[in-house]
């Protein structure tokens, strides 16, 4: 496959990833996002300024915007798997370093869970499930994304450790083991803030807006 063909789809991976879906459903609801509540582009925030609905779809945009570039990059580069981590990987850049808000953009929890199921999919069913039980007990989204993102790199070592041929490729491919554990790290670096917060006491539980 010819060099170009690989930057043409990291390019696009990137783009794809940067599309501000947030922005745009908060538009949409007559509300600017990046100017209310914590003024992030993602879907918590949109859920709290805009209602359930509105940040059901922004979740469900951010999680296909990664998903559908690595997916696509799964066929397309059978003989590379470095490039199906590349395209993951600018996916997620896309989200958070967005060019077409001047490189201001989300967490990348959404952006990243999907593209890791395409990768990891028994991993990112379990991150996500312990997600759903962290958030619904605490009432936190950072406390359950910074869980989900270190059981992500748990579930990842343990399936390459135990061999296990349910966990797919992460249990045979040490760079997309390693890939993942960075996905994850990252992760949680980019809710260094929250974890400020809550040490002081100061981070915010999730209220809908009624």
């Amino acid at each position: 496959m010819p060099f170009y063909a690989f930057i043409l789809a990291f390019a696009a991976a990137y783009l794809i990833g940067a599309i501000p879906f947030g922005l745009f459903i908060g538009l949409y609801n007559g509300v600017d996002i990046r100017k209310t509540g914590s003024c992030n582009i993602g879907a918590t925030n949109v859920t709290r300024c805009c209602g359930n609905l509105a940040g059901k779809l922004c979740f469900g945009c951010d999680f296909l915007k990664g998903f559908l570039p690595t997916l696509a990059a799964t066929w397309i580069f059978t003989a590379a798997p470095w490039a199906v981590l590349a395209t993951a990987g600018c996916a997620v850049l896309g989200h958070v370093f967005p060019c077409y808000l001047k490189f201001k953009g989300g967490k990348g929890v959404s952006t990243a869970a999907g593209a890791m199921l395409a990768i990891a999919p028994f991993a990112v069913v379990v991150a996500l499930a312990l997600w759903c039980i962290v958030f619904l007990t605490t009432r936190y989204v950072s406390v359950a994304s910074i869980t989900a993102s270190a059981a992500l790199i748990a579930v990842v070592w343990g399936c390459r450790i135990g061999d296990f041929a349910f966990c797919g490729v992460v249990a045979k491919d040490l760079a997309t083991a390693i890939f993942c554990t960075a996905l994850g790290i990252f992760s949680i670096v980019r809710h260094r803030s929250n974890i400020v917060r809550l040490m002081q006491g100061t981070e915010n539980r999730f209220e809908r807006k009624k």
